[in-house]
């Protein structure tokens, strides 16, 4: 009878009690700064004829590619093949001349050394030479002058390059010089963006990668090659241009890209609530969520503190399920179940 007096029903199991977690994810202390680029060649040209004339074809349009020595346009030739005849002409005169007055100045010193003739016919045998040697330079070196400028009608290309611009057409009349066909080089390519004041710094000293808005999987490693000195007085930034040594047939010039910025030497931390601190006496503590629900207390580094969050720099794994709410009120040997976020 007293048996039966008795409680028989088992004691209920407590539940589980929900709480507020978020996942610890490590990255740069220092946030990457992105920034809207141009695909630009490092070196274009205008490049133009070496003596002047009229065009008598071009060879290229906008667009071609072109290989070391590709002929761009030519000149008429018809005037410059008149200037090396009459070059070469010239020199065969001077050729003659010369030769008689060296025979001139030989004879003459034969004779001077005989004693048959005056000093004043040596002079003046001698004299002739040299003037006639003189003519023959000066008609050897327009021939080669002349050479030149018929060679220079026709324009070629200097190196592999892509035409941007066409500036001349047949039975123009251009001058020496004149910009005729405008080059990229292939070879190097750049990317060119404005950079804020602030982080010139950065631009300098970090790391610098580049993805095309065509293939925003594939990252090009840039180096900074050049920064304006003075900043754009509209926009107040600084155009900065950054060298795209690995840069393939996919990078095409005037395509968009991202440059991407961060701190050569940045620490890796997790950012979380300042509500999942807790301390116990003996350090900055977190609880972390196992996957049975249980709960361990792990001391963490931290590296600073902000207004709202707590920057740790170790302590818990990457992915860690960490509470961050309610912590005072925890014990390690309770079970809880994981909430994402908050409902009312």
């Amino acid at each position: 009878m007293l048996a039966g007096c008795g409680d028989s029903q088992p004691k209920a199991e407590a539940k589980p009690r929900p709480v507020l977690v978020t996942t610890v994810h490590y990255q740069q202390q220092a946030a990457e700064r992105s920034f809207v680029g141009t695909i630009r060649p490092r070196i274009e040209t205008d490049v133009g004829f070496r003596v002047g004339g009229k065009i008598a074809s071009r060879l290229v349009e906008v667009g071609d590619i072109v290989e070391v020595g590709q002929p761009l346009a030519t000149l008429d030739e018809a005037d410059l093949k008149l200037q090396a005849e009459q070059a070469e002409a010239e020199f065969r005169a001077a050729s003659g001349v010369l030769n008689q007055a060296v025979a001139a100045e030989t004879r003459a010193r034969e004779l001077r050394g005989k004693g048959w003739s005056t000093d004043a016919q040596m002079d003046q045998a001698k004299a002739s030479a040299e003037e006639a040697r003189g003519r023959f330079n000066r008609a050897q070196r327009s021939v080669e002058l002349t050479r030149n400028s018929l060679s220079y009608a026709t324009l070629a290309a200097d190196s592999k390059a892509v035409v941007t611009a066409t500036l001349i057409n047949p039975g123009q009349v251009v001058a020496a010089g004149q910009a005729a066909i405008r080059v990229a080089r292939l070879a190097d390519k750049e990317v060119a963006v404005s950079i804020p004041e602030t982080l010139i710094g950065r631009a300098k000293t970090g790391t610098a990668t580049v993805t095309l808005w065509s293939n925003p999987d594939r990252k090009y490693p840039v180096t900074l090659r050049e920064i304006a000195p003075t900043a754009d007085p509209a926009t107040r930034t600084y155009l900065a241009k950054f060298s795209m040594p690995n840069a393939d047939d996919d990078v095409v010039f005037g395509m968009t890209a991202t440059l991407t910025l961060a701190d050569p030497a940045s620490d890796r931390v997790a950012r979380l609530p300042l509500s999942a601190l807790f301390n116990r006496g003996t350090g900055p503590s977190l609880y972390v969520v196992g996957a049975g629900g249980e709960l361990t207390l792990k001391p963490v580094t931290v590296k600073a503190y902000e207004s709202k969050e707590v920057v740790i720099a170790g302590g818990v794994e990457e992915g860690a399920q960490v509470v961050v709410l309610g912590v005072h009120k925890l014990d390690p040997a309770d079970k809880v179940r994981t909430v994402s976020s908050l409902s009312f």
